[in-house]
């Protein structure tokens, strides 16, 4: 996901400009620029490559101006390079753009009929040639943008600056998130408040379709039928804009162990600690009359999605079904009856999965967001938000999302399973209290990452990896699999334990890991059958057990990784702490950038 600033500002505002677009590297990128007015006239710099090729150029060529725009590009359309970065310019207009114009190529194929040259690959530059040409035909800036927005087809946020015009931004958003930043005379635009951060903490977030027009004095935002509008600004704690690895390597693993912490805080959301009950915020409809859950998402939140499936129906006794959410509207997925949609976002921005949840509303089901940002596009436009409570994750590769993610669906599911009858209160109490052990438990797993470091050292020489699991921990596999893929570029795949006659066997011999997430729990002697299947054939077995699980398990393993006993509704948050350190631990020792791993983004805002 591209990454957006903006400046209005009282000095020059080149410095401040990487600043913020510093605070956004986590959303990935390949290059990066910033456009200023230096005497009112218009002067860009753009680098490909990391910020540090951009604060090179910018020291030997520094840029003037108290305006100013800048932007990190991840390429969609034209490959990573300078001159594909932004902003692009022409003699009256700097854009920079996050998302996809889907209808650039008809209106570049107009726009060079009129003799109009293109000098990059880009589909944002149609946007200002468009702008441009509004321009030379007599319009004013503001009348030019509003000419221009209802032409373009696709998701995106825009930001413009205007040769000449010194107090003067204009943005817009549809599908991509921008925020609005108040000063004292200053005023400032991005694409998430973490990016403003150093400036204000005042911040007023545009709606779908607004664009907005920012002077020193203020912004005036109209919808998209062109009504003025008035957005709330809201303050914004200080603290929930600060983002610093601390004494950590990498924010990765500073998150990793934020998690007893986070978890906490969202357990103390949802969970009332004395009367061992749950208490979700008031919702638009009663759960007692759902009569069928869809769960959709990408990434490891459909995989906390697809844990929480077992949950839903083992409480809640109720059918659930859990897809992708580029599949699933694609699909035509028939929703009919009281069914409840629930969508999982760690930004809450995510193109595929509020494109689910447009779908979901469109056949009357009832929504849930359960989102880590409540002020992003999928927490306003759903019927009630759940809030995940992870505070700002940095690294690409989600990992306290993940396990807040997890957190807030086990109080939803036992929510669900007592407003249906099939959890009495006992029930209730006795899975409460397990639920105010797991910040506990997870520091207790922390405590494996000299062994894991160790282990990491034999995984590091794989060209393959195996996950295996059973129940729950089935797509806790998945996920274990899913981030040593993203952070090491190592090879894997998760299973469920019972598929490994399936097909997977015949790829195991003695240069292949075999990573097995079994607490000792029901189905435990299955997952050993599975064990000394692999064994049979060579295969060096790396078992995430308790125990009970590691005096029982009858198979030798490579490593056992032993974590406390603990009942197994949370044994999924637990355990993924071991399967987080696995993959980071292999990928610092392999070299990668483990924060922000070649090809990915944080926030996938386009299709």
């Amino acid at each position: 996901m591209c990454g957006i600033v903006g400046i209005l500002g009282k000095e020059a505002v080149a410095d401040g400009l990487v600043e913020a677009l510093r605070r956004l590297e986590y959303r990935g990128y390949d290059s990066a620029g910033v456009a200023t007015l230096e005497e009112g006239h218009l002067a860009i710099c753009r680098a490909e490559g990391k910020l540090k090729n951009l604060t090179h150029k910018l020291f030997r060529h520094p840029l003037a101006g108290h305006s100013g725009i800048g932007h990190t590009r991840w390429a969609t359309h034209g490959k990573p390079s300078e001159r594909n970065a932004h902003p692009h310019i022409t003699k009256r207009v700097a854009v920079v753009h996050n998302g996809i114009i889907e209808n650039f190529r008809e209106l570049k194929s107009e726009l060079e009929g009129e003799g109009i040259t293109f000098r990059s690959d880009t589909d944002t530059e149609v946007v200002a040639q468009l702008v441009d040409r509004e321009m030379v035909r007599g319009a004013a800036p503001e009348a030019a943008v509003a000419a221009v927005l209802p032409r373009l087809k696709g998701a995106f946020a825009l930001a413009f600056l205007f040769d000449g015009q010194t107090d003067l931004l204009i943005a817009a958003r549809k599908g991509s998130p921008l925020a609005i930043g108040f000063g004292d005379g200053e005023m400032f635009l991005g694409s998430d408040a973490i990016a403003l951060g150093p400036f204000t903490d005042v911040i007023c977030y545009l709606e779908e379709g607004d664009w907005a027009v920012l002077t020193r004095a203020g912004a005036l935002i109209r919808d998209e039928s062109g009504q003025v509008v008035s957005r709330p600004s809201q303050k914004v704690a200080a603290g929930s804009l600060l983002v610093d690895k601390g004494n950590h390597r990498h924010f990765m693993a500073k998150e990793i162990y934020e998690q007893p912490e986070v978890i906490g805080h969202t357990f103390g959301h949802y969970l009332n600690l004395d009367t061992e009950t749950v208490n979700l915020p008031e919702l638009p409809f009663d759960l007692a009359e759902v009569e069928h859950i869809s769960i959709t998402a990408c990434g490891t939140a459909l995989y906390a999605g697809a844990v929480a499936e077992y949950w839903f129906e083992r409480f809640g006794r109720l059918p659930v079904s859990t897809d992708i959410a580029s599949e699933f509207r694609y699909r035509e997925t028939p929703l009919t009856g009281k069914g409840v949609t629930i969508v999982i976002s760690q930004s809450g921005e995510t193109a595929d999965t509020l494109a689910s949840l447009r779908y979901a509303k469109e056949h009357g089901q009832k929504t849930i967001a359960v989102v880590n940002v409540p002020t992003s596009t999928i927490a306003r436009e759903a019927d009630a938000v759940l809030p995940t409570l992870a505070g700002p994750e940095i690294g690409v590769a989600s990992t306290k999302a993940f396990t807040c993610q997890l957190a807030t669906l086990a109080c939803l599911s036992v929510a669900l399973g007592r407003a249906r009858g099939h959890l009495s209160e006992e029930d209730e109490h006795r899975l409460v209290r397990a639920m105010m052990e797991v910040p506990r438990l997870m520091t207790e797993a922390l405590k494996l990452s000299p062994e894991i470091e160790l282990l990491s050292r034999t995984l590091a020489k794989a060209r393959d990896v195996l996950y295996l699991g059973r129940g729950t921990n089935y797509p806790l596999a998945m996920e274990g699999a899913l981030k040593l893929k993203e952070i090491s570029y190592i090879h894997a795949e998760g299973y469920a334990g019972g598929e490994l006659k399936h097909g997977p066997i015949a790829l195991i011999d003695e240069t292949m890991p075999v990573v097995v997430i079994a607490p000792h729990d029901r189905i435990f002697e299955k997952t050993v059958s599975n064990m000394e299947e692999v064994a049979a054939r060579g295969g060096r077995i790396i078992l995430l057990t308790d125990p009970k699980g590691a005096a029982a398990a009858s198979v030798d393993a490579v490593q056992k990784l032993i974590l406390p006993e603990m009942p197994a509704t949370v044994a999924p948050m637990v355990y993924s702490i071991p399967v987080q350190l696995i993959a980071y631990h292999t990928a610092v020792l392999m070299g990668t950038d483990v924060d922000q791993p070649r090809n990915l983004a944080k926030s996938v805002t386009v299709e």
